[in-house]
């Protein structure tokens, strides 16, 4: 398992959500994006289908139907109606699954940073576990100890 954090300080998750979308998919796999802030996931959806004249993403809600044939599906939980092996969580609050994804982007802010540090001690415990952390750095996103 693969957990990336990503420290959003420029950018919000909207913005940041796209780029890592989009190489998820053209990897072939599937992403399960998860917020409980309801308005923060129709940003991300927005953002999603605006991506680019020919880079839309597509992508569904949960509970909307037809999930399991969604390459990006957006949920308030971390259960992978489409298949998903990745995970992007969007709203800085740190959740799994009933069974590990494969990579997990988490994406926190000022607000939550102290939770990700908690998180970031915990995997670090945990046997067959890689994480990296990422930050914004001069418009660009780079790998940082």
């Amino acid at each position: 398992m693969r957990v990336d954090f990503y420290q959003l300080s420029r950018d919000p998750a909207e913005v940041a959500l796209p780029l890592i979308a989009g190489k998820v998919i053209a990897s072939g796999e599937r992403l399960l994006v998860v917020s409980a802030d309801g308005e923060q996931r129709q940003r991300i959806r927005q953002a999603l289908w605006s991506a680019g004249a020919e880079a839309f993403l597509a992508n569904g809600e949960a509970g909307e139907g037809q999930e399991e044939r969604q390459p990006i599906l957006l949920s308030d939980r971390a259960e992978p109606a489409n298949g998903a092996r990745f995970l992007a969580i969007a709203d800085g609050q740190w959740r799994e699954g009933d069974t590990p994804f494969a990579r997990t982007f988490y994406l926190f802010g000022d607000a939550t940073v102290q939770q990700a540090r908690g998180v970031w001690r915990d995997l670090r415990g945990r046997e067959g576990v890689e994480h990296f952390y990422w930050k914004q750095e001069g418009g660009r996103w780079v790998q940082a100890g």
